[in-house]
């Protein structure tokens, strides 16, 4: 067996394995890569392998650095089975035509410089005929159903706790009259969270590949961070502010609206506006609520079984139209935009922090993590000034972040994923999925407790089993 490490190797986003066993090609994730536009467009335009190579994919769920690129990994001559869960599926039915949509849009507003400037126009990483055909191929599965997915490899399901849908995978593998058990973590999400079940942990492993994104940190507990966002609230809406949160719009989205419609309810922050402006987060909460068997006791508790929508309230907007996100433009504060994306990539929280960011009554709020070289992240890290759409920008804006909101698991629970199996069983573990000053302290920290071998692979690294 090999394992081949092609994306989110050394860094956070692009995730793609690739696992080589009984003569049989296994793709695990294909996420696009996210950092500089040029940079990026032509790491996921060149695969490192023949895609018409791979006979099946399994996915561990929907967000764009996990699934982006599998449209143009079909495009590209992939033609077997996509394996995930149900909600993911559906996730994917909205997020794939939406990224497609904004490949498509980038593209078209670039085109119109390169003609002028009578340069060759440049064409989209993949259409939305290209997505729609990609979603074809994919199959949904329960969670902790065991399917065979090529000779002698069987795969499972397991909530991984992250985002609606997100899977560990299990792959239960004969080779030559060996077997090994192989779990891949996906995105391992954190104990106690509102909205979703808890993770369940992979275990008795002989190899593991597991990310590492929050490997040198340690979150809040859950009751601070309530106080915290209501504190931070309340103080911006003494003194007028426009409070504006980039935010993923699939999980990051669905989760602060819920913890905001709880402090409501406790009345522990005033009324005042509040609206989720992403075509696509307004979507996604729509297949939150076609899924209610992925959430957690808390949310039936408190919402489901007092006929109360967890992902809708008075104060609060949902916006599709683009003339209703304009309008935003023009009303005085205090109010909340939370708007797509999360690491203020593209969408249209670009435009709410080109009018916002240089009034110092304003607030931006940051609600997980973002890669380095976004934009997101380089207001976080303190830049005095920032370029939107080609414009300097002065960054006069309170800047906050809570972790806290992050779907990932820190350093505690990346290490309690390890207690259920044992550094004599588990014999190999990969780092992915995380940048280097939080996955060697994770490495260290692993190493210590007994596991031999901890690798931290490079982009393109190679490990035979």
């Amino acid at each position: 067996m090999k394992i081949q490490f092609f994306g989110a190797a050394q860094e956070v986003t692009g995730s793609q394995h690739l696992v080589s066993v009984n003569g049989k090609k296994i793709l695990l994730d294909c996420g696009l890569y996210q950092g500089k536009r040029k940079i990026a467009f032509e790491l996921n335009k060149k695969f490192p392998f023949n895609p018409a190579d791979i006979d099946v994919m399994l996915l561990s769920h929907a967000h764009i650095d996990h699934s982006g690129n599998i449209p143009n990994l079909v495009k590209n001559g992939f033609q077997g089975h996509i394996y995930t869960t149900s909600a993911t599926v559906d996730l994917c039915q909205i997020m794939l035509r939406d990224s497609a949509y904004i490949q498509e849009k980038d593209v078209k507003f670039v085109n119109k410089k390169r003609i002028k400037q009578k340069k060759v126009p440049f064409e989209p990483l993949y259409t939305i005929e290209d997505a729609e055909t990609a979603l074809q191929h994919m199959v949904g599965v329960q969670y902790d159903k065991s399917i065979e997915i090529a000779p002698g490899v069987k795969a499972k399901f397991a909530d991984a706790g992250h985002i609606l849908g997100s899977a560990g995978i299990l792959l239960e593998i004969r080779e030559n009259g060996k077997y090994t058990r192989l779990g891949f973590s996906g995105d391992i999400g954190r104990p106690d969270m509102p909205i979703i079940r808890d993770p369940n942990i992979l275990r008795d492993l002989d190899v593991l590949i597991m990310e590492s994104t929050y490997g040198n940190r340690l979150h809040p507990v859950v009751g601070e961070i309530e106080e915290e966002l209501a504190s931070i609230v309340n103080e911006a809406v003494k003194r007028g502010a426009k409070i504006i949160i980039p935010a993923f719009a699939v999980g990051r989205t669905q989760l602060l609206v819920y913890v905001l419609h709880k402090l409501f309810n406790q009345n522990r922050i005033p009324t005042f506006p509040i609206f989720v402006d992403s075509p696509l987060a307004v979507n996604a909460t729509e297949v939150y609520r076609m899924h209610p068997e992925c959430f957690d006791r808390e949310t039936y508790r408190v919402f489901i079984d007092n006929y109360e929508d967890p992902f809708g309230f008075n104060r609060l907007t949902y916006i599709r139209n683009v003339e209703k996100s304009k309008e935003l433009n023009e009303l005085p504060g205090p109010f909340m935009i939370i708007s797509a994306s999360g690491m203020a990539e593209g969408g249209r929280i670009l435009h709410h922090l080109k009018n916002n960011i240089e009034d110092p009554k304003n607030l931006i709020l940051f609600a997980g993590y973002s890669a380095q070289e976004t934009l997101a992240r380089k207001i976080m890290d303190g830049a005095p000034e920032v370029s939107i759409f080609g414009d300097v920008y002065r960054v006069n804006a309170h800047v906050k972040k809570m972790d806290y909101f992050s779907g990932h698991a820190d350093q505690k629970g990346l290490l309690d994923y390890l207690n259920f199996s044992s550094p004599e069983k588990l014999k190999h573990l990969f780092l992915v999925h995380g940048e280097s000053e939080e996955a060697l302290p994770l490495q260290k920290k692993i190493l210590s407790r007994g596991f031999k071998s901890v690798l931290y692979p490079a982009k393109g690294t190679t490990v035979e089993i």
